[in-house]
């Protein structure tokens, strides 16, 4: 089953207007269908659209908080209570007693987050439900379970599952009920210690890279660490070895971020070429030898952290999305702040929350309809807040 979802000609990768096919999970916590967002919206130039947003707004008060991740554009995040990652944009709103409404201008698993952590009357929104993650994607709960069976089957044992928090909330709740945690990219190495501690080998998802930086940066041998090909059939033990398996301390799942992903070790040494004495700061979702090439790598709070706190007239070269990377150019106008990559193409799902979608959902509130409201159902987000403790006590 799919779902048609407009979506505004909002970015350098998508350039057509209309109605965008988008696939439909079953483990969402969001209805299979998108309310149609009326086209006037799309008829409202910028500056329309900012004075009906501020005045929705208003109205509002502080009964609705407006959540801005950092990879979010800029016509979005000056709207935005707060910005950051997606856990720490979760427990933020956790903490806001006043809050009834909280949209959430990030994608499907933070909103997801959100209504894990707050209490069940407050309405968590999603102002556009084609805003996914590709690689929370790859790592469907169905296929991680048969994955688990087969493993099972095979009798390798002392298996302990690690999710990384760009995961649906099914998925966090599989790793609950299976004595697992949950893990960001900034505790990565504490929860991965506390599981190896607990168990033989970690099955990491759905995040291949950041679970191999971290794993390399704990010492665990490259040798060590397998990837679980999940697009292979059952009982082909994900293109492995009953031997591969039973030496690997770490089972990595072969997931990705496609933005992350682009960044190279070209990109590096052209930096490190044009601009001597640059200073290269990465992501821990891109490639191994992305990571070596950098002087330092780590989440996007420590990302903007570093250039922050940088001397005035540093040089720095980031490897993360473009939009972060573009605000942190403009907040530290003393430094010389560019993307490794030359030719950016920003998160194109985040893109899909649109200043209109943005509009559209608040107006709707003032009117007293929470459309797109992202509810967990019970039992999933019990065992994914098993998960989340688990992380949390752990790190």
């Amino acid at each position: 089953m799919r779902e048609q979802v407009l979506v505004p000609p909002d970015s350098a990768c998508e350039t057509d207007v209309g109605l965008m096919t988008v696939p439909l999970s079953q483990e969402r916590a969001f209805p299979t269908w998108q309310r149609d967002i009326p086209r006037e919206y799309f008829q409202l130039d910028a500056a329309a659209l900012r004075e009906r947003i501020a005045a929705a707004r208003r109205t509002l008060g502080d009964r609705c908080v407006v959540l801005g991740h950092h990879y979010q554009r800029e016509d979005i995040i000056q709207f935005a209570d707060v910005r950051g990652d997606s856990l720490k944009l979760a427990q933020w709103a956790a903490a806001q007693p006043q809050a009834e409404d909280i949209v959430f201008c990030g994608v499907h698993f933070m909103a997801e987050a959100a209504d894990i952590l707050t209490p069940p009357h407050r309405a968590v929104i999603l102002p556009n439900l084609a805003a996914g993650c590709s690689m929370a994607d790859m790592a469907a709960t169905r296929d991680v379970e048969s994955a688990w069976e087969e493993l099972v089957e095979a009798g390798i044992g002392g298996v302990v599952p690690v999710t990384y928090i760009n995961s649906a909330a099914s998925l966090k709740a599989f790793v609950g009920r299976h004595d697992g945690s949950v893990c960001t990219s900034t505790n990565a190495a504490k929860v991965l210690r506390w599981a190896s501690e607990r168990g033989e080998r970690v099955f990491f998802f759905p995040d291949q890279h950041l679970g191999r930086n971290t794993a390399h940066a704990m010492g665990i041998p490259l040798d060590q660490m397998v990837v679980w090909d999940y697009t292979l059939p059952f009982g082909s033990l994900g293109g492995l070895t009953l031997e591969q398996l039973e030496r690997a301390r770490v089972i990595l799942w072969k997931g990705y971020c496609s933005v992350h992903g682009r960044f190279t070790v070209e990109q590096v040494r052209q930096a490190r070429a044009r601009h001597p004495g640059v200073r290269v700061v990465v992501h821990p979702e891109c490639e191994l030898e992305v990571v070596q090439a950098a002087d330092a790598y780590g989440s996007t709070e420590l990302i903007a952290r570093y250039v922050h706190e940088a001397p005035a007239g540093s040089v720095i070269g980031v490897g993360t999305e473009i939009n972060l990377v573009s605000r942190l150019a403009h907040e530290n106008p003393d430094k010389t702040v560019f993307c490794l990559d030359p030719v950016v193409c920003p998160c194109s799902t985040m893109y899909r929350i649109h200043p209109a979608y943005l509009a559209w959902v608040l107006e709707e509130l003032v009117r007293g309809n929470a459309v797109n409201r992202i509810i967990v159902p019970e039992e999933t987000a019990h065992w994914a807040r098993v998960a989340l403790e688990r992380m949390l006590a752990s790190a």
